[in-house]
């Protein structure tokens, strides 16, 4: 083991799986660098973590993956960040278990810049993921950066429209820095490596399990001004992410949706609450006094002509999501000639298929 450089005392203080974050920072603001805790006693560490803990640390043979982080980190695009660095995100000095060491691929500078967080359900719908695109696109495009988890469903759809904005994105992981889930992510993830930012202050290695997201969680609030929650169940790791925002004192925003949703009903809680019910990505940037959004062209679906067929079945449609039969029954249509009339819709992008048969209209 290199422990002469820089970074093999923070990496020893940050891969003992048994010290929390919050207690490796009680640590550090006692002894002031890893150096001094681990030049310490255990007797004297005892005064802050209790004598298991702190015989433990010192006791804990963490060599190997100190040398494997330190390689690791000697690769183009990769960085070992700790708490005295400068590029050390400030947002996350405000939140009671900053992790002590973050690892990084990317671009670094996106960790100081203005940030919202941008998060939501894996199983969305379609108009939820062109939502968490369209927002996520109109904030990047105001040099906003934006902040996800790297997940199938919303964050994949967030981080896709920040990447065609000059603000970039960020995904934050909840396994080793050098492994990428989910696989369906991966040409995703490499993107985002080149032209944005990833994240974890999990151990090189650590493979994807479900206690690990929650803490995620606390650094996709934690790097933001506020979290906005485009779709979500009432049981769903969002809605962690939105009470992990308000205990940091961030703001929490919520897209409206269709009150026979399941995946509107987490939203609608979040709003019964307190969170700011926005329609607009505009609304986010008036509430957090952030930059004018840039003037952006209008990309909507041209207007059908009143009395067409096509129009008519909109009109029946409404907004809520709606099966054949139903629809059949509105319009009066024959299932053929309905059937024929939303291809039409789907390709001119105004309708999308859902599961179990339903469409939604989009525009």
């Amino acid at each position: 083991m290199n422990t002469s450089h820089p970074y093999a005392a923070w990496l020893r203080l940050s891969l003992c799986p048994k010290l929390p974050p919050s207690q490796a920072r009680a640590l550090l603001a006692q002894f002031g660098l890893p150096e001094n805790i681990f030049a310490a006693s255990a007797a004297s560490l005892s005064s802050v973590i209790g004598m298991p803990l702190a015989e433990h640390l010192l006791a804990y043979d963490s060599k190997a993956a100190i040398d494997t982080a330190l390689e690791w980190s000697a690769q183009p695009g990769n960085h070992l960040i700790s708490l005295a660095d400068e590029s050390y995100p400030k947002s996350l000095l405000d939140i009671p278990d900053p992790p002590a060491l973050i690892y990084a691929k990317g671009q670094i500078g996106l960790l100081n810049q203005t940030a919202i967080a941008v998060v939501g359900s894996r199983n969305a719908t379609a108009g939820g993921l062109g939502h968490a695109e369209a927002f996520s696109e109109t904030l990047s495009q105001a040099g906003i950066t934006i902040v996800s988890g790297l997940a199938l469903g919303i964050d994949a759809a967030a981080h896709k429209g920040a990447l065609r904005g000059r603000g970039s994105t960020i995904a934050v992981i909840g396994t080793g820095a050098d492994r990428m889930y989910p696989a369906r992510n991966e040409a995703l993830a490499r993107q985002i490596a080149q032209d944005g930012l990833i994240i974890s202050d999990y151990a090189l290695g650590t493979p994807a399990l479900a206690a690990n997201f929650p803490r995620r969680n606390r650094l996709v609030s934690g790097l933001s001004r506020g979290v906005l929650v485009v779709e979500a169940a009432l049981k769903s790791g969002s809605l962690i992410t939105a009470r992990l925002a308000a205990e940091q004192g961030r703001d929490v925003f919520a897209i409206p949706g269709s009150i026979h949703s399941p995946l509107a009903k987490g939203c609608h809680q979040l709003i019964k609450q307190g969170a700011k019910l926005v329609d607009d990505a505009a609304d986010i940037i008036t509430e957090l006094g952030l930059i004018e959004p840039p003037v952006k062209a209008a990309q909507s679906v041209a207007d059908l002509p009143r009395g067409t067929p096509e129009s008519d079945v909109l009109s029946q449609m409404g907004f809520d999501p709606c099966g054949m039969d139903i629809l059949a029954t509105r319009t009066g249509l024959t299932p053929e000639a309905l059937y024929a009339i939303l291809v039409t819709l789907e390709l001119e992008g105004r309708v999308a298929t859902l599961p179990g048969g339903h469409y939604q209209r989009l525009r």
